[in-house]
């Protein structure tokens, strides 16, 4: 059995997750809204199973709110 990967999430730093599969959950990491929203939104389109969670403030996500790609 594989062992999970744990990273420290870094304050003020944006994350979407990426749903892989059946038990394979894939957390993307940008510095900026623009960026974090730009890849979100390729990744939807190409049919991915995403979700946005937001910016980390070091307790919880904020800015949890996103328009998605049509």
């Amino acid at each position: 059995m594989r062992k999970k990967k744990n990273f420290t999430k870094a304050k003020g730093n944006y994350f979407f997750d990426i749903k892989m599969g059946f038990n394979n959950t894939v957390t993307i990491r940008r510095e900026t809204k623009e960026e974090a929203i730009f890849a979100y939104n390729t990744y939807i389109k190409q049919r991915k199973d995403c979700e946005w969670l937001g910016k980390w403030d070091g307790e919880k996500f904020i800015d949890t709110n996103i328009v998605k790609a049509a």
